[in-house]
């Protein structure tokens, strides 16, 4: 494929799938939309005509049929993403998979080989790598400006889901891929292994505080959570480090979305109060030893070609250049399904901490893709 061809792109779920895919492929001057899947046939027309998309369909096979089609972008609540996704890979489709990738990392693994042997894409959105904020935070990383790392603290406490009174739906289940670790973990986990490498073991524990939510769809009959809304792990880095990570989705007024990295050579802090978008507003301030922090400018090179009042499409946009920068080059580019497959196995194994009351050991990403 030459630098000049456009990438026919199938959008499957329109949840987010609507938000930010089908405007971020529309943007890119590389990617066409040119059909688009919702369960519900009459919705996905709907939301086609109103896109200005030629195809429609509440039926994967039909899309996947199609010769426009060249990749698919999968956004549809977990527990479906395995099985859609198998079905885009056996048809010689590029992938573009949300996060969770799946409802375990098995799975994922599975699909990443797949991919390979299909000879196809399949990428992994995990937007943060993309933002200004955090790609000038890495450069600091890469040049030591903490040295030795002493502790790295996380907090994401945030209210998205804090008021009782949202509604039921798969978010709510736990074997749906519901949860605040599946819906942010999954972040948090691919930044802890983009920045400071992979983990040796970990310590989880998962507290659900709203027990029933109303479900809208049986006239507000209030219906059982189990999926977690609040998340505390512990975790040990390969080379030492240690890691406390805090996320919630129930706390009114949380600060927000803040990462601390101390060291014996100084301190950075990169961080967001904007509990309603959750890429606008990073900053990064820096410290040496015995002096305050101060926020350091971010370079314009790192700057997006465009801001959205939507911040989450910017970095969606970057995601789709590496997407077609993979299909250009014809192999899957970082970060891929194996990068996917790492966070879905940290989910996995904090899971299994929570359960255990204890510890686990962690593999290495190369142990766990070739075992």
């Amino acid at each position: 494929m030459t630098s000049t061809n456009r990438v026919g792109v199938a959008v499957v779920g329109t949840g987010f799938g609507q938000k930010i895919h089908i405007p971020g492929f529309q943007h890119h001057p590389r990617t066409e939309v040119v059909a688009v899947y919702n369960r519900d046939l009459s919705k996905a027309k709907e939301i086609a005509d109103k896109n200005q998309i030629y195809y429609a369909y509440n039926d994967l096979n039909k899309i996947l049929s199609l010769l426009e089609v060249d990749a698919v972008s999968i956004s549809t609540p977990p527990f479906l993403h395995y099985e859609m996704a198998k079905k885009v890979l056996e048809a010689k489709k590029h992938l573009l998979l949300e996060k969770p990738m799946a409802m375990n990392a098995h799975q994922v693994k599975e699909l990443y080989h797949l991919a390979r042997q299909q000879r196809v894409v399949a990428i992994a959105d995990f937007e943060f790598r993309y933002v200004p904020a955090w790609q000038l935070l890495a450069e600091h990383l890469k040049d030591d400006y903490v040295g030795k790392k002493r502790l790295i603290k996380i907090d994401w406490l945030v209210t998205s889901r804090a008021n009782p009174e949202r509604e039921w739906n798969w978010y709510s289940r736990q074997d749906s891929g519901g949860g605040a670790l599946g819906a942010v973990g999954s972040h948090a986990f691919d930044n802890i292994s983009w920045l400071f490498g992979s983990v040796s073991r970990l310590c989880g524990y998962l507290n659900c505080a709203i027990l029933e939510r109303p479900d809208p769809h049986e006239g507000g009959k209030m219906k059982s959570v189990d999926a977690d809304d609040t998340c505390l792990i512990m975790l040990e880095l390969a080379d030492g480090t240690p890691v406390q990570l805090s996320i919630s989705s129930v706390t009114y007024a949380g600060r927000g979305h803040w990462l601390e990295i101390y060291g014996e050579k100084g301190t950075l802090v990169l961080g967001s109060s904007n509990l309603k978008d959750y890429v606008h507003g990073f900053e990064l301030l820096a410290a040496p030893p015995g002096k305050s922090l101060k926020k350091v400018s971010i370079p314009k090179e790192y700057d997006f070609d465009r801001v959205f009042t939507d911040g989450r499409l910017a970095p969606f946009i970057r995601v789709v250049d590496r997407l077609i920068a993979s299909i250009d080059s014809g192999q899957s580019l970082t970060p891929s399904l194996k990068e996917g497959a790492y966070s879905q196995l940290l989910m996995d194994l904090t899971h299994r901490s929570h359960q255990q009351k204890s510890w686990v050991n962690v593999p290495s990403i190369e142990q766990f893709i070739a075992g």
